[in-house]
């Protein structure tokens, strides 16, 4: 398959300002990579924090967007097990060392050497993009380019997180965006009971996450009508950590999902008391793509999508930031 020498891309070139549209060369393949044409990408909250300048490890000028759906149009050396045509999806890790103490007690998602696909590597914001083949993953054929885009982040990391919080049969959400939307419904298909914390005075929010079937949707500022075993938090509100702490019961977890939160602030040890925890959830692993990717192929998930065309992107983003999309926006390359 051929392509251009050049191709349309959104890009960031500093902390605080938005993606530009500009024509860049696309280079010559390195060991394991392969070239692929984007034809969906999803439009995920750490966008937001790359564009604002909260990830250190972000390398400006960057293309952003990390949840790609695309096929492969050129093989580069040392590839194996891909081939021209191909489908697969583009996470957020995009590369690890292989040789710390992280990588070589299964902990990847820890690597230091690690590599994260639109923040230091250029991501899906484009008409191409190039990716180590051994960090892309398979997609299942249930789902078309723009539903699977949502399932490379939104749905890798809110099922790290809803591993971590165990298996509890009540289970809150805070913040009812891109993540939330799919974890209620593997919840539910898994016979949990949702509890949905939405922005306060959202109905909108409110009933979408009722509509996906939450036993209960509320204001992230009230308390749920049943303790809960676990609680996640996809809304990087620092606040929300002791308002979860009150709402799990005894021996109950509460798990930050986001890469980025605001600081968290003094609460009294009784919330804590009583075994309960605070845990985080970072990043992820290839195993966790491979385990996620074989339950959305047996579970029929049904990713709400906005599409937008790539040169706006950054409507997308603005849209994210104020809380006006429903499920998740995605970046869609004709």
């Amino acid at each position: 398959m051929s392509h251009p020498q050049f191709m349309r891309a959104m890009r960031i070139h500093a902390p605080g300002t938005p993606p530009q549209p500009e024509q860049l060369p696309i280079r010559p393949l390195r060991e394991h990579e392969v070239l692929l044409k984007v034809s969906a990408c999803g439009v995920c909250r750490t966008d937001l924090h790359v564009m604002e300048g909260e990830l250190p490890e972000t390398v400006y000028p960057v293309v952003p967007g990390h949840e790609i759906v695309g096929r492969v149009v050129e093989i580069g050396p040392g590839v194996s097990g891909r081939s021209p045509g191909e489908r697969v999806g583009v996470p957020w890790l995009g590369f690890t060392c292989g040789q710390c103490p992280e990588c070589l007690r299964g902990l990847e998602n820890l690597c230091p050497y690690a590599r994260f696909t639109g923040c230091n590597l250029d991501g899906g914001y484009a008409e191409y993009v190039i990716a180590d083949s051994r960090y892309c993953l398979p997609i299942p054929e249930r789902y078309s380019d723009v539903q699977a885009a949502p399932l490379l982040c939104a749905g890798l990391i809110g099922y790290r997180a809803y591993r971590a919080a165990g298996p509890g049969t009540n289970l809150g959400l805070y913040g009812f965006g891109a993540a939330a939307h799919l974890l209620a419904q593997l919840a539910t298909a898994q016979q949990r009971r949702v509890f949905a914390f939405t922005r306060p005075g959202d109905e909108v929010a409110r009933q979408f996450a009722l509509e996906l079937g939450a036993v209960w949707a509320g204001g992230s500022d009230q308390l749920p009508p049943e303790p809960l075993d676990a609680a996640i938090l996809f809304a990087p509100v620092g606040a929300l950590v002791p308002a979860a702490l009150a709402a799990v019961r005894k021996a109950g977890r509460v798990v930050c999902a986001g890469i980025h939160m605001s600081d968290i602030p003094g609460f009294p040890y009784s919330l804590l008391w009583g075994e309960r925890c605070v845990c985080s959830v970072a990043n992820l692993t290839r195993a966790d793509g491979m385990e996620f990717m074989r339950v959305a192929s047996e579970i029929d998930l049904r990713p709400v999508v906005e599409p937008y065309a790539l040169e706006r992107a950054g409507e997308a983003l603005g849209a994210l930031a104020q809380g006006k999309l429903r499920g998740a926006a995605v970046i869609t390359v004709p």
